[in-house]
């Protein structure tokens, strides 16, 4: 048992001839029918190979797409399989649906992906009959799937009222390093808060001023507190409607004694557009005609110097229009700067999301973090101190 409460496969034994039915993240990018990232494929690897090699019938169970409860095949699973089994360096078959017959045929060790679980209308109602006809295809449950624990579905929780149930490698990977930076971190922690919208991140921010010692706003989001504090931020994306909102969250942060740190100086332009004219300014001097689209590279060092006194960092969303150059200088360079601390043993990093994974693996760093959340909404509701129903499943 782990010390979060969960089981793990360390906990499961003789299960040679048995059938693991095993949620996992099959949501991966398609164009032309061929998958673009395999990302999500290779984090199943270590809990597919350890229980087909211990002789159990594995079957895959996983979602893709919407198709809202009823069979489209632009939705199949089917393309998945053939890059599965070749990144597993083993056979796959696909089942469109199970059936005692068909499993009692497999031979021991098999890996089969079933098709698409949101065909069932039950499966997003976390529907009780469907689970229990599910689970009785089963000898027991792995989630392997953090990405989709913020679901309550039937092949993330429902499952796991029926069959014993315990966490993939993946999963158990996921949740000791989200353990580590949000539930017991080690103090002084910095959370780096970024991204197009203040609205988006509402209840992430004022979790975090509770959690954290110091709390690093980027992105579009900054301008709405600047704005907040009476900075004109000229064209900038910017949420006006909520600035009393954020000054609220920096009062919050004045009594949890969180450090609030908000860019200084700025990288202004006219155009959004790759590589235009551009200024770098005090957030004090932007025109009325110019946008914000970067932290300035003062601000950066400051911030810098505040991940060198922290030992715990966790990161979501960009500082910048990162996608979009030279608007991804402050996201490289303090991704840069966090990688390094971490490599030299000074800080434990955690970031997650879709946008911080790609900004992370532009800056060339994702592999120096600590870890690296491919989840986005799971991480996201993580970060805002909710339950994850598909984690409490296992809890129970």
């Amino acid at each position: 048992m782990s010390s979060n409460g969960f089981k793990t496969l360390d906990d499961l034994s003789d299960i040679e001839g048995k059938t693991g039915l095993v949620r996992v993240d099959l949501n991966v990018p398609m164009a032309d029918g061929k998958v673009t990232d395999h990302t999500r494929l290779k984090a199943i690897i270590p809990t597919v190979t350890e229980l087909s090699d211990n002789g159990a019938k594995v079957l895959l169970l996983a979602h893709f797409g919407r198709p809202k409860g009823e069979y489209r095949p632009e939705f199949s699973l089917e393309p998945v399989v053939a890059p599965l089994a070749s990144i597993l360096g083993r056979d796959v078959g696909f089942m469109q649906r199970p059936s005692q017959d068909a499993i009692a045929e497999l031979p021991n060790g098999s890996i089969m992906v079933v098709e698409n679980s949101r065909f069932a209308a039950g499966e997003e109602q976390n529907d009780p009959g469907m689970a229990k006809m599910i689970a009785s295809f089963g000898d027991f449950f792995v989630n392997d799937a953090f990405s989709a624990a913020h679901r309550a579905h039937v092949t993330t929780a429902g499952i796991a009222d029926h069959l014993p149930a315990y966490a993939g490698r993946s999963m158990e990977r996921e949740l000791n390093a989200l353990a580590k930076a949000l539930g017991d971190p080690e103090h002084p922690v910095a959370a780096v808060v970024g991204g197009a919208k203040v609205s988006s991140k509402l209840d992430v921010l004022r979790q975090m001023v509770e959690k954290v010692d110091h709390l690093i706003i980027g992105g579009g989001m900054a301008n709405t507190f600047l704005a907040a504090r009476g900075v004109n931020v000229g064209k900038s994306l910017c949420e006006h409607d909520l600035t009393d909102t954020a000054n609220e969250i920096l009062e919050a942060a004045d009594k949890a004694d969180c450090t609030v740190h908000l860019p200084y100086d700025v990288v202004v332009s006219r155009e959004f557009a790759p590589n235009p004219p551009t200024r770098t300014v005090n957030v004090h001097e932007v025109a009325e005609d110019e946008m914000i689209l970067d932290v300035g590279p003062a601000a950066v060092e400051a911030l810098n110097d505040v991940l060198k006194v922290c030992k715990t960092l966790v990161w979501n969303g960009p500082m910048g229009a990162f996608e979009t150059p030279p608007f991804d200088a402050a996201t490289v360079a303090l991704a840069q700067t966090a990688a390094a601390l971490t490599k030299e043993g000074q800080l434990l990093s955690v970031a997650g999301g879709g946008d911080t994974v790609a900004a992370l693996n532009h800056a060339g760093v994702a592999d120096d973090f600590s870890f690296v959340s491919t989840a986005g909404g799971a991480f996201l509701e993580w970060m805002e101190g909710k339950e994850l129903p598909g984690v409490v499943a296992l809890q129970r």
